[in-house]
């Protein structure tokens, strides 16, 4: 991929996580067992954060090692192949904890690519 292109995933990554976040706000872990739309919202949301994940170069993985790129593209791999079996517990905690950080994380990093480019 070009560092266009990683800009491109980077930013959808950093979009949707927070858009799921935004999604959550307000909302409780019990809230995805009576509103299945909104489970299936949030599954979406996580499993486009890992597909653009899988689309940023190893390159810009590499750069970023503190971001777990193998974590989040092995939970789009779970969400997408085990459809049948998500753990609405863990579905929370990706949203709830894990995603704040990463957004900032991303943000930091897309911030530093466009002072690159400039």
């Amino acid at each position: 991929m070009t560092r266009h292109d990683d800009t491109v995933a980077l930013r959808h990554m950093r979009d949707h996580a927070l858009e799921a976040v935004v999604a959550a706000r307000g909302r409780s872990r019990q809230d995805l067992d009576g509103d299945r739309i909104f489970a299936l919202a949030l599954i979406k949301l996580v499993e486009i954060v890992g597909e653009a994940a899988s689309r940023v170069s190893l390159a810009t993985r590499s750069l970023q090692p503190h971001i777990p790129w193998n974590e989040i593209v092995a939970a789009r791999n779970r969400l997408v192949h085990g459809y049948d079996q998500v753990d609405l517990d863990v579905l929370w905690r990706i949203v709830a904890v894990e995603l704040p950080p990463l957004i900032q994380q991303l943000e930091a990093l897309l911030a530093g690519r466009s002072e690159n480019a400039t």
